[in-house]
């Protein structure tokens, strides 16, 4: 009877074979500027050959909706699931979040027109040149004055100074954050609680002028897949109440307009067990040589101690290689996987070694990051499941 034959020496994941983001034809970073550029804003351009111009332009992002979960719910979601064919201009294809899929990085994006190797947030959390911290993105802290992080005008702000009438409409609790600053302002911020106010507030503001360009935002799904997962009940009821509300939207459109529903990132839930979550607070290898460990549990960056950097890296991708794509910076961003470019200022925020999840993983870190570390559903990396956005489209 013959022995199985085993790899003593497997060999780790081809950088290669990781599905790096449609930057500059079908991204998060591509859709404002192609619909800016449809209303005849200067300088910005009509990356997404899909999508055809509209002198009203409304999107609608749902944070954690990812093309994946939206399909495998048709139940739950019948108006969005109708909408599916309409996805990419009538193509029914998804467009890609960016990596990491992450709120922070893709709403940077979203609002900028600019991948995260030009905007400068490249994960949810990263180290800071300037003063060796991690700095949270999405909490901004600690406090780093914002248009240095992020100097670029928003699209917002470009087509409000063309004359478009621009708006945002989210929670008030969002309106002075430094994230909204530097991704999401431009026109006027318009705060409402309820997502029916949300949605009426929108139609109200898309009729506003002849030429709009109107945002609206709703977390909870994000929220509850965190908690409970995607696949619970918590989470489909929150699918079932924003498919409602896009609905609600949807027939309110003035005319002349373009509904665009899409996300910021998927969401994939991960087991609770040492094969599936592994702890690099208790990994001696995985720790050795490390002086910061930033990103979150599935797009990680690791920052070495001074001379540590390669041996860092060897020994993640012995240890990971088969369930992560491993990379050095340099590797990552010749890979694309921040964007076509990456900005000087903007280089030394991404790890000296740079891991995002390909197998249903999770790198956690239980005594330095104990909330993120107790997460039922996760995300970040570049797998369909995460990375897999719609952009649903309505239009009278």
């Amino acid at each position: 009877m013959a022995l199985p034959a085993w790899d003593d020496d497997p060999e780790p994941l081809p950088l290669g074979s990781a599905p790096v983001p449609e930057y500059g034809a079908g991204s998060l970073a591509d859709l404002l500027p192609t619909l800016a550029a449809g209303m005849g804003v200067p300088a910005t351009t009509a990356a997404i050959p899909e999508l055809t111009p509209a002198d009203r332009n409304c999107v609608f992002l749902i944070d954690g909706l990812g093309w994946e979960q939206l399909r495998a719910h048709p139940d739950e979601a019948p108006f969005l699931t109708s909408l599916l064919p309409s996805s990419r201009g009538g193509t029914g294809r998804p467009i890609t979040a960016g990596y990491p899929a992450t709120t922070a990085t893709s709403l940077a994006s979203v609002g900028t027109g600019l991948p995260p190797g030009a905007h400068g947030l490249p994960g949810y959390t990263v180290r800071n040149p300037d003063t060796g911290e991690l700095m949270n993105q999405l909490r901004w802290n600690p406090w780093t004055e914002p248009h240095a992080w992020q100097p670029y005008p928003t699209v917002f702000q470009l087509a409000d100074r063309a004359g478009v009438h621009t708006a945002q409409v989210s929670s008030p609790t969002f309106q002075h954050t430094p994230l909204t600053k530097i991704a999401l302002s431009g026109g006027t911020f318009h705060g409402r609680l309820s997502g029916e106010e949300r949605m009426d507030l929108a139609a109200e503001q898309l009729a506003a002028g002849d030429r709009s360009l109107v945002y609206t935002y709703y977390a909870e799904v994000d929220g509850k897949g965190h908690r409970f997962g995607v696949d619970s009940d918590d989470w489909r009821g929150q699918l079932m109440y924003v498919d409602r509300l896009v609905q609600r939207l949807a027939e309110q459109l003035p005319p002349r307009s373009a509904l665009y529903v899409t996300a910021d990132h998927g969401m994939i839930d991960i087991p609770f067990d040492e094969q599936h979550r592994i702890d690099v607070d208790e990994d001696w290898e995985l720790s050795a040589g490390v002086a910061l460990l930033g990103g979150e549990g599935r797009a990680r960056h690791v920052y070495a101690v001074p001379g540590a950097a390669s041996d860092v890296l060897t020994v993640w991708r012995e240890v990971l290689g088969e369930q992560f794509w491993v990379a050095s910076r340099d590797e990552a961003v010749a890979a694309g996987w921040f964007g076509p470019a990456v900005e000087d200022r903007v280089y030394a925020r991404i790890g000296d070694v740079v891991a995002a999840a390909h197998d249903d993983v999770l790198l956690i870190a239980s005594e330095r990051e104990p909330k993120e570390s107790s997460m039922t559903g996760n995300h970040g990396s570049m797998t369909p499941a995460e990375q897999l956005v719609p952009l649903l489209e309505v239009r009278t």
